[in-house]
């Protein structure tokens, strides 16, 4: 899987663009900068990856897919404000899930809620 890092660089060398000049569009960034979040030693603010996407010509969240490291924050915030959510994390750990199955059941998670919204929009217009 590609980084965040990596991901930059590929859609900067398909659009041509140099580390320097892609650097300045970014707004006078140092190319030093950019290529250390290039080599993933950096991460930008999100204020520099909306920039870096605008100039990418991709959504910020095309490149937040290749964002590896863990949302440590957002992680806390919501075992803070559901603790069954907190035990739920505890337990991946406990058990050891790889992060294959946790991939896996994320993407099983994201079908089955499709599947029950499309379900109830049938319901709902078949009610009219």
């Amino acid at each position: 899987m590609q980084t965040l890092g990596q991901k930059i660089r590929e859609l900067r060398e398909a659009k041509d663009v140099s580390l320097r000049e892609f650097a300045k569009k970014l707004g006078d960034l140092s190319a030093a900068f950019v290529s250390d979040v290039e080599l993933g030693r950096r991460f930008p603010s999100d204020k520099v990856l909306a920039k870096m996407a605008h100039v990418l010509g991709v959504t910020v969240d095309e490149l937040k897919k290749y964002d590896t490291r863990p949302p440590l924050d957002e992680l806390k915030r919501m075992a803070a404000s559901d603790p069954t959510f907190g035990f739920a994390l505890r337990s991946v750990i406990d058990q050891k899930v790889s992060a294959d199955e946790l991939m896996n059941l994320a993407i099983a998670a994201k079908r089955r809620k499709r599947r029950d919204q499309y379900a109830k929009r049938r319901r709902s217009e078949s009610s009219i």
